[in-house]
C-alpha cells in the first residue's frame, strides 16, 4: 500500500472538476474541517459501498463540524453518473487530467493500477492532516476512523473567540 500523507503534515491544496463545468478548490473551505475520501473507481462494488455508508453517515460528519468530499480518476462526467445513481448529497472530484496529480500529492495514487488508493484524510480547519488511513483495496474502511478522528479533535473557535463543539450542534 502507499505510504500516505501523515498526521501532522500540510494538507495540499488542490482544485479538482466537481462537474465538467465546475470546479472545487480544498482552499474554499479554509477554517472548516474535511474529510476528503480517496476511492478507486465509480461503479466498482466495494466503492459504492463506500460512498453509498457515507452519504447514509454525512449527517454525523456534519454535526462534528466536517464537510467530505469524495476524489477518484473518474472524469466528471461518470461521476455525475455515479453520484445521481446512488443519491450522493456530497461532491465527487475529478482527479482526471493530469490523472491521479493530487492523489499523487497525497501519496494515495497506485502507479501500477492507474487508480487512487482507498485512502482516507481527516483535515483540521488550519489545513493539517489529523488523521489519515489506507485500505487494502478490496476492503470498504467504513466510517468510524473518520468519526473517531473527528471526536478526537479539540472544540473548534467560533468568530467571536469562544469555543464551539460541533458534535452537539442539533
Amino acid at each position: 500500500m502507499a505510504n500516505i500523507l501523515p498526521k501532522g503534515a500540510k494538507a495540499p491544496d488542490f482544485t479538482l472538476h466537481v462537474t465538467p463545468d465546475q470546479a472545487l478548490s480544498l482552499r474554499e473551505f479554509a477554517g472548516r474541517r474535511v474529510i476528503l475520501a480517496f476511492y478507486p473507481a465509480d461503479w466498482s462494488p466495494v466503492c459504492g459501498d463506500q460512498m453509498s455508508l457515507y452519504n447514509h453517515v454525512l449527517p454525523e460528519f456534519r454535526r462534528n463540524g466536517a464537510e467530505l468530499l469524495g476524489i477518484s480518476v473518474d472524469g466528471a462526467w461518470c461521476h455525475q453518473a455515479f453520484a445521481r445513481d446512488r443519491k450522493l448529497h456530497f461532491a465527487l472530484l475529478a482527479d482526471f487530467e493530469p490523472k491521479g496529480a493530487v492523489a499523487k500529492s497525497y501519496g494515495a495514487y497506485r502507479d501500477q493500477d492507474g487508480v487512487c488508493e482507498r485512502a482516507l484524510f481527516v483535515i483540521d480547519e488550519h489545513g493539517m492532516v489529523a488523521w489519515s488511513y489506507c485500505s487494502p483495496l478490496a476492503v470498504n474502511p467504513g466510517a468510524d476512523g473518520i468519526l473517531d478522528a473527528l471526536e478526537a479533535l479539540p472544540p473548534m473557535e467560533k468568530n467571536d473567540g469562544t469555543a464551539q463543539n460541533p458534535r452537539h450542534v442539533a
